[in-house]
């Protein structure tokens, strides 16, 4: 995202400097990641629901969209300029195919998995994350005791979900499986392009329209490619399905991600992510009056543990 053309004579705008990030998460910091995670343990049944009335690649591509007009309209109305020359577009360029890829891997390999198989997959991302920052922030290497924390809090999420593992899956499932690590990897390789980047000193609207605009575009053009059907009318659930994960999840929420990314520590942030799931059973229990076994009981005292060792 350049200025379409620049004067003649005049210098680049001087770049803005690196956000200072905090070294541990406050009060705010924890309030909001836990939001965040609550919003992303619901996305994966809305987008699992929405499937039956929409193809996956035109579901992600067109949510995007919308995310991405809403950003624009939020960013022109706080008067955050979007289009100036700072260094980020090679960033921005990255992040966004990486973000495409990862939303193709999640909403087409939901056709062959159960979204709570796909959501343990796509939260090997913390693992991406830890394993990538010492290389572009020795500050952010995680030391022995947090690793441990990061393995046990994975290790509480796996064995909350095990019960949902010993059900006979499809002859397809492996393929959904597959496209949720791809997934996973593309996360983690998305974070580690922001923060090894110029587009980690841009302002959140911008590194998030990056994302949105470019795989607008690449998953758009790869439902029209494919050949994959565009509903031509929308049922009340279907919008509000579709309105959920626009407007909630991939407008607000990543908004809101991306900002806390700019302002503190990602592999602390990441390891947070794997409440996420958890969060996604508390749900349905709370509005689908599902059950809470004392499994999950266990897991969530064993993901507290995890946290709190990754981020004393």
């Amino acid at each position: 995202m350049t200025a379409s053309a620049a004067p003649p004579v005049a210098a680049p705008a001087t770049p803005p400097a690196p956000a200072q990030r905090r070294a541990h998460l406050d009060p705010r910091a924890v309030a909001l990641l836990l939001g965040c995670c609550l919003l992303w343990g619901i996305n994966q049944v809305a987008a699992k629901a929405a499937l039956t009335e929409i193809g996956p690649l035109w579901q992600a591509g067109l949510r995007s969209a919308v995310a991405g007009l809403l950003v624009w309209g939020w960013a022109m109305s706080r008067g955050i300029r979007l289009f100036e020359r700072d260094g980020s577009a090679a960033g921005g360029v990255l992040a966004g195919l990486l973000f495409a890829g990862e939303f193709a891997c999640i909403f087409v390999g939901l056709q062959y998995t159960s979204a709570s198989r796909m959501v343990v997959f796509i939260y090997l991302a913390p693992f991406v994350v830890a394993l990538g920052m010492p290389w572009i922030a020795r500050g952010e290497a995680l030391s022995l005791r947090q690793w441990a924390g990061l393995l046990l809090a994975f290790g509480a999420m796996a064995f909350a979900f095990a019960e949902g593992f010993t059900a006979p899956g499809s002859p397809q499932q492996w393929k959904g499986d597959a496209l949720g690590v791809a997934a996973a990897v593309l996360w983690g390789g998305t974070t580690l392009a922001i923060r090894g980047t110029r587009l980690g000193a841009a302002p959140a609207e911008k590194t998030l329209l990056y994302q949105l605009a470019l795989s607008a575009l690449a998953l758009c053009a790869a439902a029209v490619a494919t050949g994959e059907a565009l509903p031509v009318q929308w049922s009340v659930r279907l919008l509000g399905l579709f309105s959920f994960q626009a407007v909630v999840v991939t407008f607000a929420s990543y908004l809101v991600w991306f900002w806390l990314v700019r302002h503190y520590a990602a592999t602390k942030l990441s390891v947070f992510t794997l409440s996420t799931p958890l969060f996604g059973l508390l749900a349905g229990a709370l509005l689908l009056g599902e059950g809470i076994s004392t499994r999950l009981v266990a897991a969530l005292a064993a993901l507290a543990v995890g946290i709190v060792l990754v981020n004393r």
